[in-house]
């Protein structure tokens, strides 16, 4: 089995803000001497995360990144009619094994001060032992740590894209899937959008002005997407070699998601509902690499998706004459060319 699957993607962005920086504007940076659009890996994550395609694909098998656990398993012991001040308390001691805990007297005492990444089968964990500790039976937590903390289960998405503990370092999962942050392939200029609100109740006769008015920024772009995800770590990650279709599935949902999933920011001023225009998927056990260097030179012209794809191919080409095949097998798809693979090709190709 081939070990490392690589995706590149090619994605236009009409006039958007999909992932916005602290002062409200399309997040940037500066590549090749000149301003690129970026959208962040984390607001890539977590759009396909939380997308329709992962839930179907991946139910039962997603985790949940929270930080209320003891306040689920305290709300558990309350409809089991465990008195308030012991069911807090139980919380509070099996929360604590996930992370810190806020002080007892936090208006949110339950509540881990860190987000915390926990799957199904910890949840259901957690709230067999509180349990059998609101009957009364002897439970040294610490010592049945393991229990509540695994270090492999079928929580696609906590396999896919790892966790860090830092109370429990020994039940850190490292992701399966490294994604870059995506840039435009060329030189963007960030514009502001003037924008006015109307009072709706204002009288002719009053004064002609607008209720509200403001800025906001806006750009529009072709995008360099890289994904490299190692199947190998991805199978430990979930364990038990019976979890094979689920590491299947959550490789065609990630694939999926990366080619149709857009990032949800100002999206109902925009509509910025994206589908890459361009993927190579690769297959193989050579060291991975990305081909964003074939945009360290920003690309030029009117069509520039057609220029993004040649100037990847050419890279590419170049890397493959100097150091070698890096990949077994390809699946490519380019929207134009009848003879290209399709989306179901692409997921069927990744998973196989």
């Amino acid at each position: 089995m081939s070990r490392f699957l690589q995706l590149h993607l090619l994605t236009f962005y009409p006039p958007s803000n999909v992932n916005r920086d602290d002062a409200g504007n399309p997040k940037t940076a500066t590549v090749g001497g000149v301003t690129r659009l970026r959208i962040s890996s984390q607001a890539l994550k977590r759009a396909w995360r939380t997308s329709d395609i992962f839930s179907s694909a991946l139910a039962g098998h997603e985790g949940k990144r929270t930080q209320r656990l003891g306040e689920e398993i305290l709300k558990h012991l309350l409809q089991k009619g465990v008195d308030e001040k012991k069911a807090t308390s139980i919380a509070r001691e099996i929360a604590g094994v996930y992370g810190k805990v806020k002080a007892e007297k936090d208006q949110n005492p339950t509540r881990t001060e860190q987000l915390v990444f926990i799957s199904p089968s910890e949840h259901a964990a957690a709230i067999a032992m509180a349990d059998r500790l609101a009957a009364g039976e002897k439970v040294d937590v610490k010592k049945e740590q393991e229990s509540l903390l695994h270090r492999s289960d079928s929580a696609a998405d906590i396999a896919l894209f790892g966790r860090m503990l830092a109370g429990a370092p020994a039940f850190n999962r490292e992701a399966a899937v490294q994604v870059a942050h995506a840039i435009t392939t060329h030189r963007v200029t960030v514009e502001d959008d003037y924008y006015t609100a109307i009072d709706d109740l204002k009288q002719d006769e009053e004064d002609a002005g607008a209720g509200f008015l403001g800025e906001a920024g806006f750009g529009s772009g072709v995008f360099y997407l890289y994904l490299c995800v190692n199947r190998d770590l991805l199978k430990k990650n979930l364990g038990d070699k019976s979890e094979t279709s689920v590491a299947e599935a959550a490789l065609g949902a990630l694939v999926e998601a990366a080619m149709t999933v857009s990032p949800s920011g100002k999206q109902n001023s925009y509509a910025a509902l994206a589908r890459a225009g361009y993927v190579l998927a690769e297959k193989g056990n050579a060291q991975p690499r990305t081909l964003a260097g074939a945009f360290a030179r920003p690309i030029a012209g009117q069509d520039l998706m057609q220029q993004s794809i040649a100037d990847l191919k050419n890279f590419r080409a170049e890397l493959t004459r100097v150091y070698g095949e890096g990949a077994e097998d390809v699946c490519e798809m380019a929207l134009g060319d009848e003879k290209s693979a399709t989306l179901a090709d692409i997921v069927a190709f990744c998973r196989a």
